[in-house]
């Protein structure tokens, strides 16, 4: 599961991101996750919470979902990302490689395959907030 390695990287790049700025220890990191990512929360909570080192164990990690939003290149629809609606195996393919929703999301009014992503790809560190 990446999840593990993702708690690992949020792990590291806080640390550093501590250093840079000096702080003696961090509060809170804020993350977000992009829906088409398919993160379990649950998962990364449990990665994080077995993985932090003695100097984030005060540490808050406080995770949040955005919503994936598509819009259609051929008749501008926009519509959200609905996991529901796939099979598990193609689902479990854009969980890995969320490029794939190309290959198995249409738009829901033209049919298109040919939609931008406006929103929820990615995972990132929003906020982290120590103290100096």
């Amino acid at each position: 599961m990446h999840e593990w390695a993702l708690a690992e990287s949020i792990i590291s790049a806080s640390l550093e991101i501590a250093d840079k700025e000096e702080f003696t220890k961090i509060t809170e990191v804020k993350i977000k996750l992009g829906d088409l990512q398919q993160i379990e929360k649950n998962i990364l909570n449990f990665a994080l919470s077995q993985l932090t080192p003695s100097k984030l164990t005060k540490t808050k990690f406080t995770i949040e979902s955005l919503s994936a939003k598509f819009e259609c290149r051929v008749c501008s629809n926009t519509w959200f990302f609905n996991k529901g609606k796939l099979n598990p195996d193609k689902s479990e393919a854009i969980h890995f490689v969320p490029e794939l929703v190309h290959t198995y999301v249409t738009c829901p009014s033209c049919n298109s395959p040919d939609f931008s992503i406006l929103q929820g790809r990615g995972v990132w560190l929003d906020q982290i907030i120590g103290e100096k």
